[in-house]
């Protein structure tokens, strides 16, 4: 994978690529689409973030924690940023971020309108492409608005396509490609072209600020960007840019000329709120934040005649024919020494000198960007299996191009931020008792890969680690630093839990950390076992956490919340609307979950001669605890053949909460196979373990039903007498068997595009829950949700999610491991056809991999049947990685540009080819 992976190992391992020296990280697309509406911006008494400061401040208003923009391209401590504004000259305003809806406005939630991709990118971001769809009518802000608010939930979304906006081709296609020279050396080429069957004048305004951090503290230096003469070889009509600030150097921004030969006009103003327009005060500057806006739209007299300030854009006015293409190039670089005796110099000397200097802007930056992007074809060409597709090549290219975008500079000091800066109002008391409040220890300055950034430009614990097992086939010592980072002393809690997601840090997700972290060393060639351990060392002290925290009865049934799976069943299970506890079948599988994935590392570094077997014995004795609890205390329905979650009323009534959701295989993830030195140290102890094993089938003691057989395999035990090993699961194998018969049954969980979140029985069985007065209901909803639970912006009730699809395919992948072809089962269930686990499996991955490729009638299922996008050379092969999608359908949902957990399609893509090892297991050597 030659230049781009040598400079992937040349930034270091864990954080030192981002922290010590990893150069050519040093500038990434850290920039998120949204800084407004989050909660790090709001200072409200409510905790009302989308209200406090709105799409319609963000022009006007300096952020404090991050910047927003599109195409955006930064520092690694973002400090100054680059980025594209756009305007077609009947806008209200520059297209300078994406517009979306907040939660009250849309009818099923928060919900970004413009049309832009990630067509590629590498991990030292020395080449990266992108894309964005603008009209040439006015941008339909008021109609996307007021047409989605009047839609209930049981409608679709409104959509900018639905507006015309693109109708007749009237649109202009912007792309920004960004390639490295060197690690400080970025050339930013745009190409716009006129989609449209007339001549059209577009305004493209290629924009450098600064992130504001001289507002907060008295007394803090303001950098600045100001006019300056052309560097040598430039040209006449180019114009530069100079960069004074104290943490980057010396830095020159050039900008060529326009295809007319013209040079764009240079327009500066400050990255300081405009007070006068926000909050009718005194202006605290004649040139703030929307100054360039105001000067371009309206002429106003807004931007700085002297030529200087703290934010600047190059002022392109482009009239270009139809299906022609105009193409602009800039370049950002360390400022060259002057010569000696320049000032000197006569002018006809420094034209001279100029004309003999290589052109920055010219046949060089043309080669360099053709390099990069060659060395990124061949740097996907050595990912790329032997097996897959041109389509699924493309697929998988494009999703970790998406994944890498997706880095962000992640920027929160709760203490500050609950307190208030010295230099700003005192933020309301209400803030000292409400959100994030016990966690002051937190305290963020990190580039974080982000689910999407716009509907979710913040990290969330459990997302995290699934971007990690994509991220590591490109970039593994990034994956591990993400995964150590959430470990760390300024994220981890000190009582040991993990930071859930930006609007409640307290909340639970579901503690996949060790699980992933087993992934991403497997795919990284099983060698880094200094990175096992420091993360073995941290999840010790969140698992004790889990144990003393989430099991509030001591009895190995555990609670914890949504779990991240939001509002899969009928009451808010993170805010029970009655007394009592709800047990819950998903925390106790996550839980054995977490003590298997534990004790494989555990053994791992047994092996090494890193830690004691005690340790491995630790895990197998919290697993048998569990197993028993959940065998026994009511959560496994033995006419349904699955677990449910069962709420405990304070007056000790059991109600089951009959839903047939995935919440209820959780359980069959937890699995692994032990060695027989292990068990018979196990033996040995004669604790809980030693009972498990002597219950008769191994994972299957009396209350499981007992006796030996699963599937025609007459015992979980393989191998020969001193090298046996031991297959352990939490459901047990006759458990298993039922659960799999739901689970792969087309008119239950079996998609044609993978599994889906909730049973399509529901569609004609709704299920009612009434305790104590409360009754609510829940019913298949294929696609998007119809109840205001969780804002009403995410859809657990019958989509197609790629974690728990992920996850589930995988351990079915394990299990063949163990099993090989002995095992069989009837796959779809009831269609009276055998398959062995193997061949189920690679009938999921290629159901999960056909959301996203074309198929015979040369739609993609994941577009919806929107004829534009599957159709139109321009769109159908610009893809989305949609948070969830269809269960009926495959069309995808939900946040529009996801690219965290989703990218696991690449994963998929590469397992799918053999491209990719099985997760050890304990008895793995």
């Amino acid at each position: 994978m030659g230049a781009e992976q040598d400079r992937v190992r040349s930034c270091g391992r864990l954080e030192d690529g981002l922290r010590e020296g990893g150069a050519w990280y040093r500038w990434g697309p850290y920039v998120s689409e949204r800084q407004w509406g989050t909660v790090r911006e709001d200072y409200s008494a409510d905790g009302q973030a989308w209200s406090y400061l709105p799409h319609d401040h963000a022009r006007s208003r300096a952020y404090r924690w991050g910047e927003d923009g599109l195409a955006g391209f930064c520092d690694v401590e973002q400090r100054l940023c680059l980025g594209l504004a756009l305007w077609n000259g009947r806008d209200p305003i520059l297209k300078e971020r994406p517009f979306g809806l907040t939660g009250d406005q849309g009818n099923h939630g928060e919900d970004v309108k413009d049309y832009w991709w990630y067509l590629d990118a590498v991990p030292s971001h020395a080449w990266n492409r992108w894309r964005y769809h603008y009209p040439q009518g006015a941008f339909p802000y008021e109609d996307l608005i007021e047409s989605n608010r009047a839609r209930n939930r049981f409608q679709p979304e409104y959509e900018l396509i639905d507006t015309g906006a693109f109708g007749d081709g009237r649109y202009w296609v912007a792309e920004v490609h960004y390639a490295k020279a060197g690690p400080d050396d970025v050339l930013m080429t745009v190409q716009v072209t006129n989609a449209g069957p007339e001549p059209a004048t577009v305004h493209v305004l290629p924009t450098a600020w600064y992130r504001n951090t001289w507002s907060w503290k008295d007394g803090s230096p303001r950098p600045s960007l100001a006019a300056a003469a052309p560097s040598p070889g430039a040209g006449p009509a180019g114009t530069a840019v100079s960069v004074a600030h104290p943490r980057l150097g010396p830095m020159e921004l050039l900008a060529g000329p326009g295809p007319d030969g013209r040079a764009p006009a240079a327009l500066f103003c400050e990255n300081d709120t405009n007070v006068a327009r926000l909050f009718g005060s005194a202006a605290q500057t004649p040139y703030p934040k929307d100054g360039i806006n105001d000067h371009v739209i309206h002429g106003a007299a807004t931007v700085n005649p002297a030529q200087q300030g703290t934010k600047c854009a190059l002022w392109y006015q482009l009239t270009v024919a139809p299906g022609a293409s105009a193409e602009l190039r800039l370049r950002l670089r360390a400022a060259p020494p002057e010569a000696p005796g320049e000032d000197s110099a006569p002018a006809g000397g420094a034209a001279e000198a100029g004309a003999a200097a290589a052109d920055p802007l010219g046949e060089e930056f043309a080669a360099i960007t053709a390099q990069r992007r060659a060395e990124a074809d061949e740097f996907y060409a050595g990912l790329t299996p032997a097996g897959a597709s041109a389509d699924e090549a493309q697929v998988m290219r494009q999703a970790f191009a998406g994944l890498l975008w997706g880095k962000q500079l992640y920027h929160y000091d709760v203490a500050r931020w609950l307190d208030g800066d010295p230099a700003q109002p005192v933020p309301p008391a209400q803030r000292l008792t409400g959100r994030n409040t016990r966690w002051r220890s937190f305290d963020a300055f990190e580039i974080m890969s982000m689910p999407d950034k716009w509907e979710y430009p913040w990290f969330a614990a459990w997302d995290l680690a699934f971007h990690c097992v994509a991220l590591a086939h490109v970039d593994p010592a990034f994956a591990k630093y993400q995964l150590i980072l959430l470990c760390r002393e300024w994220f981890q809690h000190p009582g040991g839990a993990l930071p859930a997601y930006e609007w409640d840090f307290g909340d639970v997700n579901p503690p996949v950390q060790a699980w992933a972290a087993l992934e991403v060393f497997t795919i990284d060639g099983s060698r880094d076992l200094e990175f096992l351990s420091r993360i073995f060392d941290k999840l010790l002290v969140n698992f004790t956490w889990w144990i003393n925290r989430e099991d509030a009865e001591g009895n190995n049934l555990f609670e914890g919340g949504f779990l991240g799976l939001d509002n899969i069943g009928p009451i808010d299970r993170s805010h029970l609307p009655v007394g009592g506890i709800l047990e819950q079948s998903d925390a106790t599988g996550w839980m054995a979950f977490y003590a298997m994935a534990m004790g494989s590392i555990a053994a791992i570094l047994h092996r090494a001669g890193l830690r004691s077997s005690d340790l491995i014995v630790k895990f197998l004795e919290h697993f048998a605890g569990i197993r028993d609890a959940l065998a026994g205390q009511g959560l496994w329905d033995e006419a349904d053949g699955l677990y449910y979650d069962r709420l405990v009323a304070p007056d000790g009534t059991c109600v089951p909460i009959k839903v047939r959701s995935i919440v209820g295989m959780i359980p069959a993830l937890a699995m692994n196979v032990v060695d027989e030195p292990t068990l018979r140290k196990s033996l040995m102890l004669d604790k809980r373990f030693a009972a498990l094993l002597a219950g008769g089938d191994v994972g299957a003691p009396a209350s499981d039903g007992g006796g030996h057989s699963f599937g025609g395999v007459t015992a979980a035990v393989r191998g020969e007498p001193g090298e046996r090993q031991v297959l352990l699961s939490l459901p047990g194998p006759q458990r298993l068997q039922r659960l799999l018969s739901l689970l792969l049954d087309e008119s239950e969980f079996l998609s044609p595009h993978g599994l889906r979140a909730v049973s399509a029985w529901h569609r004609e069985h709704p299920y009612t829950v009434d305790v104590e007065g409360y009754r609510a209901s829940i019913d298949y909803e294929p696609a998007e949700s119809t109840t205001p639970l969780f804002g009403g912006n995410s859809n657990w009730r019958g989509p197609i999610w790629f974690p728990m699809n992920y996850l589930l395919v995988g351990v079915l992948e394990r299990y063949h491991h163990f099993y090989g072809d002995d095992l069989a089962l009837e796959y779809p269930t009831g269609s009276g056809q055998q398959r062995t686990l193997g061949e189920i499996v690679a009938d999921l991955q290629d159901r999960l991999i056909g959301i996203f490729t074309r198929g015979p009638d040369g739609r993609r299922a994941c577009f919806g049947g929107v004829d534009l996008l599957d159709h139109d050379p321009a769109w159908r092969d610009n893809l989305v990685f949609s948070e969830y999608f269809n269960g009926d359908t495959g069309a995808g949902l939900g946040a529009a540009h996801q690219t965290g957990w989703t990218a696991l399609i690449a994963d998929i893509i590469r397992r799918r080819h053999g491209a990719v090892p099985a997760e050890p297991d304990i008895a793995d050597e």
